[in-house]
């Protein structure tokens, strides 16, 4: 058996091997990547909880960025984590999400009625324009006649971070000139905002204290850095990933069309059924027995949360996407102290995009069988998403 994260075949149809993985081999060693493969998903959210064991401290990309770990949310363990958390949770809370609504709505709209009379379209043209000026309008970033630079470039910096070379399974030169990229982006809008506070969350990151600790410069920096990669990356393949199986699977599509209030459990059954954040990775504190396997400390492991919400033991018939399913306990958003801290927003952003997309094409199917899928040993969504109205 093998199995490697890094492969354009697991790119574009992960879940055959992962089936295989729960079923032979749930505590699997990968010679390709060098760490061992969770894939049940009692073994990951067991995994998930237990941060002394499985730490996240090294890092928690499959091919981690330079430099970040330690200083993020995703890269720290408690107690540190849990102070950061707090000072990053607190930014959250003095920012109105639902206040957020509106400028959503109005950017949702924008970015749909330019796709209308459209009768083939890439997706990708309305998710990551409504990402990038969803982010901008929520994080701070300077847009309109302040703009530091345009929002494609943005995007596509943040969409390079997150990627690998599938040959040299490494961040590649372009990868890590991209972050360099975004730290010094981030720099300047941090700058930016504290000579000039605004109610935005870069503003509230920086002055963030409860009793007398704040963040300091790396960290409001990194975090920074990283909830842009984040914005981006993450709530464009969510909404990447949801556009895909509403378009595969069309008796879904037509009834949230119909029923705009099924979008909520539909996109909660996406994130299950085809969530884009498939692996993060821990390092081992410790000896661990799992399986007739033993993991020794030092270890690195991949928490494979595709492959745990496809688990048959947790979820009965986990392949067929079915939006009155109504999956708790999904690894969509991670899971454990490391659950994603923005999903208030992302499904907000996300609901709100689809109302507006159905209303200009509220009828449309794939153009192509075979999709061309992202390089990333972390994240899955297609590249390219053509779609064809009715």
């Amino acid at each position: 058996m093998h199995f490697d994260p890094y492969s354009p075949a697991v790119d574009a149809d992960p879940f055959p091997y992962y089936k295989r993985l729960r079923d032979e081999a749930p505590c699997f060693w990968s010679e390709e990547a060098q760490m061992w493969i969770l894939s049940r998903y009692a073994d990951i959210v067991g995994a998930g909880q237990d941060w002394r064991t499985y730490s996240s401290a090294s890092g928690n990309m499959m091919t981690e960025l330079p430099n970040r770990a330690g200083a993020t949310l995703g890269t720290t363990d408690p107690p540190r984590h849990d102070r950061l958390r707090a000072l990053v949770q607190s930014a959250f809370l003095k920012r109105n999400l639902e206040g957020l609504a509106d400028p959503i709505r109005a950017i949702a709209r924008a970015a749909a009625e330019e796709l209308r009379g459209e009768a083939v379209f890439d997706f990708k043209d309305f998710s990551a324009k409504f990402t990038v000026r969803v982010l901008m309008a929520a994080l701070g970033l300077p847009s309109g006649d302040e703009a530091i630079v345009d929002e494609d470039t943005v995007r596509e910096k943040a969409v390079l971070m997150v990627q690998s070379d599938p040959r040299t399974r490494a961040k590649g030169p372009e990868h890590l000139a991209a972050f360099e990229w975004m730290r010094d982006y981030a720099a300047q809008v941090i700058a930016m905002r504290r000579a000039a506070p605004r109610n935005d969350l870069i503003s509230n990151f920086a002055a963030a204290e409860i009793d007398g600790d704040k963040l300091d410069d790396r960290e409001v920096l990194l975090t920074t850095t990283t909830l842009i990669m984040a914005g981006v990356e993450s709530l464009g393949g969510f909404m990447m990933m949801f556009g895909y199986n509403l378009a595969t699977f069309p008796e879904a599509r037509a009834a949230v069309v119909a029923n705009p209030d099924l979008i909520a459990d539909a996109m909660e059954e996406s994130l299950r059924f085809n969530t884009s954040a498939q692996r993060f990775k821990r390092k081992l504190m410790r000896d661990v027995t799992l399986h007739g396997e033993t993991m020794r400390e030092g270890d690195f492991v991949c928490l494979a949360y595709g492959s745990g919400n496809r688990d048959e033991r947790q979820y009965p018939d986990p392949d067929r996407y079915d939006i009155g399913r109504k999956p708790r306990g999904h690894l969509g958003f991670g899971g454990g102290v490391h659950a994603c801290l923005g999903t208030s927003v992302a499904r907000l952003a996300t609901r709100i995009a689809f109302e507006e997309f159905h209303k200009v094409a509220p009828n449309y199917s794939r153009v192509a069988d075979q999709l061309a899928w992202m390089p990333s040993s972390t994240f899955r969504s297609p590249l390219v998403l053509e779609l064809a109205v009715h």
